[in-house]
């Protein structure tokens, strides 16, 4: 294990970014440790932040830490790197606090243990998968098209390398208004799940079954009817398994 750590993450100079990794998830779920804590009402554990009776929310506390992360690891030469690794470990510890709120940024209004503050558990499972692929050294395949351009040189090269970092990107664009997010996101990094997402049926309630799978027509009618039986079948069990993960972590919302 410690050989393929130094192999995989120290020798490939991925330590900062091991370190944030780390941090973001060891955050997130003290944080919400804490929160369900203060949820119900354990005497000993220490409660709100309230000076003067103004509630001051977890996310505040995490933008100071994103900005003393991101400004010291900016600061820093890259000879340092244990330091630069303990920067990337306050500014995940930052990102945290700043995700776990996500959906009551995006609101604008106290959603926190409501249903649509599964978006902010959400936020969190999207960051850590896309961060831990990262880690283990797996790119993106847009920015591998262009390093490969780089590397190449040359109009073509360039031309060739941006012509297939913006198919993947339009790929992964219908994907994800098909309403299947996760596989746009990890279909960066393995294309040929932008492929199968883009061709396949959009979700009912997605954006784009709303624009096309309600035109007048037996054809769409046709469409809306199979997407319902296949988001019955095959997503709504999907989904309830997922809630029942988000709920052992995170905490049931009311």
């Amino acid at each position: 294990m410690g050989d393929w750590f130094r192999r995989t993450v120290i020798d490939t100079g991925r330590l900062p970014l091991f370190c944030f990794f780390a941090a973001m998830v060891v955050g997130f779920l003290f944080i919400r440790f804490s929160t369900r804590m203060i949820r119900a009402g354990v005497r000993w554990w220490p409660g709100n932040v309230t000076p003067g009776g103004l509630h001051i929310h977890h996310s505040v506390f995490g933008i100071g830490f994103m900005l003393l992360g991101g400004i010291v690891g900016f600061a820093l030469s890259p000879e340092l790197a244990a330091w630069r690794a303990i920067a990337a470990a306050v500014f995940g510890v930052g990102a945290a606090l700043v995700l776990d709120e996500f959906a009551m940024i995006l609101r604008l209004e106290d959603v926190y243990w409501s249903q649509e503050g599964r978006e902010s558990v959400t936020a969190v499972f999207v960051a850590c998968a896309v961060t831990g692929l990262l880690v283990l050294g797996i790119l993106p395949e847009n920015l591998i098209d262009l390093i490969h351009a780089d590397d190449q040189g040359g109009i073509a090269g360039w031309a060739a390398g941006i012509a297939l970092a913006a198919l993947n990107l339009s790929l992964a664009t219908v994907t994800v208004l098909k309403g299947k997010l996760w596989t746009g996101l990890i279909g960066l990094f393995f294309p040929i799940l932008l492929y199968v997402g883009a061709v396949r049926l959009a979700r009912p309630r997605a954006p784009w079954a709303r624009w096309f799978y309600h035109r007048p027509g037996d054809r769409w009618a046709r469409r809306l009817e199979r997407a319902q039986r296949r988001e019955k079948r095959f997503h709504e069990p999907v989904a309830r398994l997922g809630d029942r993960l988000s709920s052992l972590i995170a905490g049931r919302p009311s």
